[in-house]
């Protein structure tokens, strides 16, 4: 592996033009294809092999052309203060705006009149109108969106007030400002870091270069894949923050190896054998966690999941060819100004690489000040190998104690109730809640599928309806609605409680407990349906999914640290390390999103449950973060190590060459996390928030802290293994010693600045 990376870090310098021009094209070709065939992503949500599931596509059988699948808005009229909704001249009203919606345009499969369908408060206030689409949310055009909006306008202007919500207002997630401010922050720790402009443009650039390239081309898939409407953001957000963490490692070795004094294609073969091996490893570990997403069988996880992964392979080839290549074009204004003063004064004598902490001083990777001091990365290993056992309790005890309100966790699906307060769908779902109950924002849809039942789907439904109206927690449940054909029938339950509220579920459970008497009785299966019982299935299925998704990924990223490392207790250290960062940063969710705390800094406004997806998806993405600065920081102890160091000062070289670099590449995907945090899609904020928490908990106290911990009280046997299992592995000689062996003899090319740069 070191070997052929070596070769192509050679080739790419020395063919630098041939390789920029490959990528530009790529990228103009990814652009075109996404202006050619840039569709909306998808809002179907879909959860195979569920009852919910089942429901809808029975619905869709059975009432062809109702728009059971489409899209659907709710527009809510109140009266003005101390008049009614009934009086004739708001009704009146009220009825031009069901014809201005039925008739602005003609995707709208059916609009229910509130007075026809007694869609009116009991106190006489309120009422609202139910618009189902024909397709899909995403799928509206702008001017659907535009008709609808002009229809409520029109009602606001009869002096009453209206609001509207449901998912016929999606809209494709923007980025906006906070993105571009996190890209900002990591510019600066790039410069800070680097101490160099093109040094921190090369990652920038390349990270961007290799975004676009990702995202363009899963915008042209978009239609053709059926894609999420949020899996380009997610693609970015992943491929922004790993893409720069990966040129980052590279570029900085390429500026240790320009310090020991060899000529800048030499360098840049030396860094891909050695940082760039690093990255292969890293970037696989996270491609497996996030395609291993397919496991669960949900489709848009599973698609998200291969979208990001696509976006990170992007990521680490990009590093592996246009950095070197770039690094030709950079010369010498890769390095800071006083290491070019030091290398025009003449050639470095290369320095040795197994001798304790032997380093020039000033040397262009930041491990030792210009003083000669030990940099602040030796300084910290050193601190905790003079007392790793009691670094190791404060450290697990205080992620322990932060993962404490994981034990809390609740999931659910987001609705209108978790908009911020200033949006009309979230003034809606107050109006509704207000006038009707909170039930009237997650209604729950009983199919009766009466094919084979005595006496038909109708009687049968009648049935289901005397016993669910006895039922705790039932506000209304309406009369049957049979389909054409007589074999199907629904009822529409109104819970007493809001849609996320346990109460509700409670309810769900209930009324699929009564199925079974129902199939006794008359022979009909009876099904729910609804947001409240596909929030259920979904949470069932990813708990289903869970521990059968962890062995999966974490056995196959576990081979494959003891591929890397060629130890046992390494790796295992690794995976218990991700599991404390990752459940501490479950708990800080829950903290922030469902108790509430500190959610006016982070604009929650309203708390409620997490995500359903959320757990799964943060396992899976963190763990191959994680991975990342495990790999980085680890493969530098164990190259000092396989090189003659003791345990104890390898670990000291490790974080001498590597803390600082690891540092600001944790800076970096938290910057770039945390600008996602600022968005209006709850799930995008929450994942943001989530990735940047735990990728602090991680590389700083797990990776920075943790491991040198643990590293310290193993001694040798941390890098223990079987004399088997290393008979039977493969060597992929992650650190280099074969290449280093190779080239311990004669350089073929001479040591000097002219001879550098072809």
């Amino acid at each position: 592996m070191a070997t052929f990376l070596y070769r192509l870090g050679r080739l790419s310098f020395v063919r630098r033009r041939l390789v920029v021009l490959l990528w530009v094209v790529l990228l103009g070709l990814a652009g075109a294809g996404a202006a050619a065939n840039s569709e909306p992503g998808s809002a179907e949500f879909t959860i195979p092999g569920t009852e919910a599931q089942r429901a809808f596509d029975l619905l869709n059988e059975r009432y062809p052309g109702s728009g059971a699948d489409g899209a659907t808005a709710r527009v809510v009229v109140r009266a003005p203060e101390g008049e009614l909704i009934t009086d004739p001249a708001h009704r009146a009203a009220v009825q031009d705006l069901v014809e201005d919606l039925r008739t602005g345009s003609d995707k709208v499969a059916q609009v229910a009149d509130p007075y026809e369908t007694q869609a009116v408060s009991q106190d006489g206030t309120t009422a609202y109108a139910q618009v189902s689409y024909l397709v899909k949310g995403l799928e509206l055009e702008e001017a659907d969106r535009d008709a609808l909006e002009a229809a409520v306008d029109a009602g606001r202007a009869t002096g009453l007030t209206v609001e509207m919500g449901g998912d016929a207002l999606l809209e494709i997630p923007a980025t906006g400002i906070t993105e571009v401010i996190g890209v900002a922050v990591a510019a600066v720790a790039l410069v800070v870091t680097l101490g160099s402009l093109v040094a921190a443009g090369l990652p920038l650039l390349t990270a961007l270069i290799g975004v676009g390239v990702a995202v363009a081309t899963i915008t042209a898939l978009t239609a053709t894949l059926d894609l999420d409407s949020t899996t380009p953001i997610l693609a970015m957000m992943l491929g922004l923050a790993v893409g720069i963490d990966y040129a980052l490692f590279i570029v900085s070795r390429y500026r240790a190896e320009l310090a020991e004094g060899h000529p800048h294609r030499e360098a840049a073969g030396r860094a891909l054998g050695t940082a760039g091996s690093a990255v292969v490893f890293a970037g696989l570990t996270v491609i497996i966690a996030l395609a291993g997403l397919a496991v669960v069988n949900i489709p848009i996880l599973t698609k998200m999941g291969l979208a990001a992964a696509g976006s990170v392979a992007v990521a680490v080839l990009i590093a592996l060819t246009m950095i070197p290549a770039l690094l030709g074009f950079a010369g010498d204004r890769i390095l800071p100004r006083a290491a070019r003063r030091a290398r025009d004064a003449g050639p470095a004598v290369p320095a040795a690489r197994t001798t304790g902490d032997a380093s020039p001083a000033g040397t262009a990777d930041g491990s030792t000040g210009a003083s000669g001091r030990p940099n602040l990365g030796t300084r910290w290993a050193r601190w905790v190998l003079r007392r790793p056992l009691a670094v190791l309790l404060v450290g697990a005890v205080g992620l322990g104690a932060l993962a404490l309100p994981a034990a809390d966790l609740e999931l659910g699906l987001p609705d209108d109730g978790s908009k911020p307060t200033d949006t009309t769908p979230r003034r809606a779902y107050d109006l509704l809640a207000e006038s009707f109950g909170a039930g009237f924002n997650g209604p729950l849809m009983v199919v009766v599928d009466g094919r084979d039942a005595t006496g038909g789907a109708t009687a049968a439904a009648e049935r289901a309806r005397d016993r669910i109206a006895g039922l705790d927690d039932v506000a209304v449940v309406t009369e049957p609605m049979p389909s054409e054909d007589g074999s199907t029938a629904i009822l529409t339950v109104i819970p007493a409680t809001k849609p996320l509220s346990t109460e509700t579920e409670d309810l769900v459970g209930a009324i699929r407990d009564s199925a079974a008497a129902l199939h006794t009785d008359t022979g009909a299966t009876l099904l729910v349906t609804g947001q409240t019982a596909m929030g259920i299935d979904v949470s069932q299925k990813l708990d289903d999914a869970l521990l059968p998704y962890l062995a999966l990924v974490v056995g196959l990223a576990f081979l494959l640290l003891i591929l890397v490392f060629r130890s046992l207790l390494v790796p295992l250290k690794a995976a218990l390390g991700f599991l404390l960062s990752v459940l501490a940063a479950l708990g800080a969710v829950v903290a922030v999103f469902q108790w509430g705390w500190l959610g006016g800094l982070f604009g929650v406004e309203e708390t409620g449950p997490v995500m359903s997806l959320m757990p799964i998806f943060l396992v899976g993405v963190v763990f191959g973060l994680a991975m990342d600065y495990e790999v980085f920081l680890v493969t530098r102890m164990r190259e000092a190590y396989v090189h003659g160091l003791p345990p104890e000062q390898a670990v000291v070289t490790g974080f001498r060459h590597g803390a600082r670099v690891v540092t600001a590449a944790a800076i970096i995907m938290i910057s770039v996390f945390a600008g996602f945090v600022g968005s209006d899609e709850p799930m995008i904020k929450m994942i943001g928030l989530g990735l940047a928490i735990a990728v602090f908990f991680d590389a700083f106290v797990v990776r920075m802290t943790l491991v040198p911990a643990v590293l310290g009280l193993l001694g040798r046997s941390a890098w223990w293994l079987p004399g088997w299992l290393d008979r039977i592995l493969p060597d992929v000689d992650v650190e280099g010693e074969k290449l280093q062996q190779r080239l311990a003899g004669p350089d073929t090319e001479p040591r000097t600045r002219e001879s550098a740069v072809p």
